[in-house]
């Protein structure tokens, strides 16, 4: 058992903000974790599943994402009054993590297959194989980005999350984030020439 770190358990964690939530996590309350979780687990599970197109795979990294927090309660500093855009990049991070090993396992496969003439599972991934490097050269190119601008494609591209609500989660205005996300197309569409258009 962890030693009472002074932290005060939540009278209602339902109605605390995120980085109080956050405190009292940092000092075990369950109850705030449950909150934060029933607060964010929608949100993660439609961002991955916009990554992944997979219901199992977004389960999987929802249940990982949240696991992390977890783990990391005591160590980790909310920067903003939300915990959304960190959820959001853990997901994220361990999205692009699956991806490469399930890009090592394809790039393998062949070598450890024994010829089979009619059309298999492998068959089918390989020619999906196009889509999840262009994925990957997206995410990677995310990545890259200001960090202001890439939290707001986080939020609005891949979280579809409203510029409105982006705003008041980032505490800043809409035209600021109407504009983060101009530069971030730009920007994009110059590393990826992939089209980002609204």
């Amino acid at each position: 058992m962890r030693p009472h770190t002074g932290v005060e358990m939540l009278a209602d964690p339902e109605s605390a903000p995120d980085a109080q939530l956050w405190r009292a996590i940092a000092g075990d309350d369950h109850r705030a974790f449950t909150a934060l979780f029933e607060r964010h687990a929608q949100a993660v599970w439609n961002y991955v599943y916009r990554l992944t197109g997979s219901w199992s795979a977004a389960e999987d990294v929802l249940s990982t994402t949240f696991l992390t927090a977890w783990r990391r309660r005591a160590e980790v500093v909310l920067i903003r009054e939300s915990a959304l855009p960190w959820l959001y990049t853990v997901a994220a991070n361990l999205v692009r993590n699956d991806h490469r090993r399930r890009s090592r396992f394809l790039r393998l496969a062949p070598k450890l297959a024994v010829p089979d003439e009619s059309r298999d599972h492998a068959e089918e991934l390989a020619e999906n194989d196009h889509t999840r490097q262009r994925l990957t050269r997206v995410l990677a190119a995310v990545d890259r980005l200001p960090a202001s601008e890439r939290e707001a494609v986080q939020l609005c591209m891949v979280g579809r999350m409203s510029t409105a609500d982006a705003a008041q989660l980032l505490g800043i205005n809409e035209v600021s984030v109407r504009s983060r996300l101009s530069r971030a197309r730009t920007r994009l569409r110059g590393m990826t020439e992939e089209s980002f258009d609204e």
